[in-house]
């Protein structure tokens, strides 16, 4: 089974089909063991009846005690052998089915990485989890065909084969039949296919939703929006289980008929098997042998048809996957090495340069400005911002990443110990998957450093966190939670309230220690006098480093070593806070209604 650090592979993305091939291939020795077990096995069971009939032909009939007694020994031999041959089995596809859905989240997983801050353009939350929860499970089952799946293709041809001794006629019906059955089940299983799809997309829609109001459920509240919202949510619901109707009908009738119809095929061979046993064509010991055979008859039967409808959901799964998988992540086109020193970062399109070893402000009517210019500082849009002398575009990603940092007032919180979440990973804190981590597991070293040498560091790296807890004004947060730093936090900090989470976002962003931060809104859900501490403790936190905050509030903007007043996207007026106050009209209307606070 794969290891939790092993490199999964390069999943084949050209189809469903393929990738459920991928998965038997990556483990091939596997499953051509579980095919083995589970031919034998199978065969094993029909041999049962052929192992009676011997008994009774030659040793029963005749009362020749001595052939009762080995053919009984040897029927109770097979079966102690099938017994465990049946544990064989269980096992190994146990291990071939894990196998396959940890491989799945694993690539899953590692691409929602690769893709970074363009997994919430491309894809939505629903997709993501409805992959995880339902389509890796669904993917998982679907190999069972390999095992028993072709198990019961050599004990249909088996038992093909020990019928030509009996009867010709009889054998043909046997290896006619279940094609047969195939023809018969083959429109359901693609009308089942199409269905499944159909449903699959409206409950990641629906799964979306939920998401959306978990995280919104007290916005809600307070705009008195939450009955109509509910109204919505139980009609989209109602249509998800209209769908699922429909899913279950035709699964019904595939189940329905694959237990109906070979039953009726097994009750036409025993029939025809009493007919010529009554005609005198095959012996009483036959007669019993070709019931054996249908009971034994029914496992491969019922297993070919379970098998082509797991196969036949576990390909809509994969389809599922390989679109995600056929997501790109944002293109490299850089080629260049970025400036050795820290350098000026200048966004022509709206005028803002940003000075290194500066606190530097944006401010103007619409927050959404802003967001934008720090979007292409950071490079997450296409712009023509130049760093220092080299155009931003055409600097390596891998050089970009851990130097400039953007820093998103709702930025997502992953689920874990507040130790985890603020100091075990530095993500890029831009949002959900845009893991562009160097995972620093505070105190961590190098394993092949001795204990008293990691010591040192990990006081060091205990410090560090310390002194960013405290420059978030995040003290009283770890002071209030029962177990500090390793009390649990659910995801996006929905038991901590708005101004909570927004420091503990600011205490990551400042471990991360980037030699640019660019930090859009980091105070705009705390109350003056927390933001004014927080304020002044940036300032003396990124002393030294480039940071960009873009906000309209006097108390972070006086701070500011330089404002930049942004009128439709463009830089009118540069100066610090007060000399704005003093001659920009239109800045002083911006912030005069929050400034008797800095005066």
């Amino acid at each position: 089974m794969i290891d939790a650090y092993e490199d999964p592979g390069t999943p084949d993305r050209r189809s469903g089909r393929h990738y459920l091939g991928w998965l038997v291939r990556r483990q091939w020795r596997r499953c051509a063991a579980g095919a083995v077990f589970a031919s034998i096995w199978m065969v094993l069971l029909a041999a049962t009846p052929y192992l009676m009939a011997r008994a009774v032909d030659h040793g029963l009939e005749p009362g020749d005690l001595g052939a009762l007694g080995l053919w009984t020994g040897a029927l109770v031999a097979v079966g102690m052998l099938n017994a465990w041959l049946g544990v064989l089995r269980h096992r190994t596809m146990t291990r071939v089915r894990m196998d396959a859905n940890f491989r799945t989240v694993k690539v899953v997983v590692g691409h929602a990485v690769r893709l970074g801050a363009a997994l919430r353009r491309q894809v939505g939350t629903g997709e993501v989890v409805t992959i995880g929860v339902g389509d890796v499970q669904t993917i998982s089952q679907s190999l069972t065909a390999v095992g028993p799946g072709v198990g019961a293709v050599v004990a249909y041809a088996s038992v093909g084969a020990l019928m030509l001794s009996v009867s010709t006629q009889l054998a043909l019906v046997v290896l006619l039949g279940v094609p047969l059955l195939g023809v018969l089940l083959g429109p359901l299983m693609g009308r089942l296919q199409g269905r499944e799809a159909e449903y699959r997309e409206r409950q990641t829609v629906l799964t979306a939703r939920i998401g959306d109001l978990a995280g919104g459920l007290r916005v809600l509240n307070g705009l008195g929006g939450k009955s109509l919202v509910a109204d919505a949510f139980r009609r989209d619901s109602a249509r998800l289980r209209a769908q699922g109707y429909e899913v279950g009908a035709v699964t019904s009738w595939i189940q329905a008929l694959g237990v109906g119809l070979p039953m009726l095929f097994l009750a036409l061979v025993t029939w025809l098997g009493a007919r010529q046993a009554a005609q005198g064509h095959i012996s009483v010991g036959e007669l019993v042998s070709v019931y054996g055979y249908v009971v034994a008859l029914g496992w491969p039967v019922a297993f070919l048809i379970e098998m082509g409808h797991q196969l036949s959901r576990g390909v809509v799964a994969a389809r599922r996957v390989v679109a995600f998988l056929r997501l790109d992540p944002e293109p490299d086109t850089g080629t260049r090495d970025a400036p050795a020193e820290p350098s000026p970062l200048y966004d022509p399109a709206s005028g803002v340069r940003v000075l290194p070893g500066r606190l530097t402000a944006l401010a103007g009517p619409r927050p959404a400005d802003a967001a934008e210019i720090v979007d292409r500082l950071g490079r997450y849009t296409p712009s023509d911002v130049t760093w220092g002398e080299v155009r931003l575009d055409e600097v390596r990603l891998a050089q970009v990443r851990p130097r400039i940092l953007v820093a998103e007032a709702e930025a997502d919180l992953f689920a874990g110990h507040l130790r985890d979440v603020i100091g075990d990973a530095e993500p890029d804190v831009r949002g959900a998957g845009s893991i562009d981590v160097r995972l620093r597991r505070v105190g961590a070293t190098s394993h092949t450093k001795p204990a008293d040498a990691q010591q040192p560091a990990e006081a060091d790296a205990d410090a560090h966190l310390t002194q960013a807890i405290h420059a978030a004004a995040a003290d009283d947060i770890v002071q209030a939670l029962p177990d500090g730093l390793q009390t649990p936090v659910a995801a996006q900090g929905r038991t901590l309230s708005g101004g909570q989470r927004q420091r503990l976002r600011l205490v990551r962003a400042f471990l991360t220690d980037p030699e640019v931060l660019l930090a859009v809104e980091p105070t705009s859900a705390l109350d003056a006098h927390t933001e004014s501490t927080v304020a002044n403790r940036l300032r003396d936190a990124r002393k030294g480093r480039t940071t960009v905050v873009a906000a309209t509030s006097p108390l972070m903007l006086d701070q500011a070593d330089v404002v930049h007043y942004l009128v439709d996207g463009k830089v009118v007026a540069t100066g610090t806070h007060r000399e704005l106050l003093d001659t920009e009209p239109g800045y002083r209307s911006l912030v005069a209604r929050d400034d008797e606070v800095v005066q």
